[in-house]
């Protein structure tokens, strides 16, 4: 895989930087850090005191840069692979997405900076853009990483199976993990006769029975190529039953599908979205649709 692994100092981007023990060796790994050098916004200030003042803000913040690009790659385990550091000036929503676009990357990984779900819905956040945007699978690491063992992947049909399984077999992870396969029936009682009611409640254990089947063949495909795999079938609001099955299992990590530049499928955009990112005890890792 070619992997680009953006940091910016913060907590959540260090821990994505060990989290990439848990990632298998890559064929390129590029460490990005992007300086989004803010111009002087004094307007009585003179505009060659301006540019001077600027050149010297985009100079020290170019060292501290440098500076964390080479403590990030002393902090990689042994098996990242070879790495290029890069060092860019502008947006890093922008900076992230044409270097994986230059890189041909098949997983960005980045933390999350936590700017909370009011501030985050009103701005917007460098990792939502990048996970509605990214041309590539992405890994948002929100907290600690302790393992990454037990994986749940919610899936609500063909289209997310076989993209799922396309990334899986890229191979992405450095050790065996235990893939928990999930789909969401939604459903609630319709307010109708007694045997109206039993005749809907029989049609929705029958679908939920064919979902039963159908999420546990995609498993059958997931372990001929040799993951441990098992499918479950729910009823209830799919953002809730997501969280629900993480905390049970203790997940290390939620494995979801995107569309890309259309936008984030059902599990991440809208309220489900909210739901999952900013209440999942941990990482999300959106695969290409």
């Amino acid at each position: 895989m070619n992997i680009v692994l953006a940091v910016d100092g913060s907590d959540n981007s260090y821990e994505a930087v060990h989290l990439m023990k848990y990632i298998a060796r890559a064929e390129r790994l590029t460490l990005l850090h992007a300086l989004n050098v803010p111009r002087p916004a004094y307007a009585e200030m003179m505009p060659e005191a301006a540019e001077e003042l600027y050149k010297s803000l985009e100079q020290s913040m170019r060292e501290d840069g440098e500076r964390l690009l080479k403590r990030v790659q002393s902090l990689l385990p042994l098996h990242a692979g070879s790495t290029v550091k890069h060092l860019e000036i502008g947006s890093p929503t922008e900076v992230i997405l044409s270097m994986a676009e230059a890189q041909k990357a098949d997983l960005i990984v980045m933390g999350a900076r936590g700017l909370g779900p009011v501030k985050e819905r009103v701005l917007g956040s460098v990792s939502h853009h990048i996970l509605t945007l990214a041309p590539c699978a992405t890994l948002i690491v929100n907290g600690p990483v302790k393992a990454m063992k037990q994986i749940l992947l919610p899936l609500e049909g063909p289209p997310d199976a076989e993209a799922a399984f396309r990334f899986l077999q890229l191979k992405p992870f450095h050790e065996a993990v235990e893939l928990t396969l999930m789909t969401v029936f939604p459903w609630t009682e319709p307010p109708w006769t007694i045997g109206a009611a039993e005749a809907a409640a029989a049609a929705a254990t029958e679908m939920l029975e064919k979902q039963t089947e159908y999420i546990e063949g995609v498993a059958e495909r997931l372990r001929a190529i040799g993951y441990q795999a098992h499918g479950v079938a729910v009823v209830g609001i799919p953002s809730t039953m997501i969280l629900q099955q993480a905390a049970t299992l203790r997940s290390d990590l939620i494995l979801m599908g995107t569309r890309g530049r259309k936008g984030i499928t059902r599990f991440v955009l809208g309220s489900t979205s909210h739901a999952v990112l900013h209440k999942t005890p941990c990482p999300v890792l959106a695969f290409h649709v």
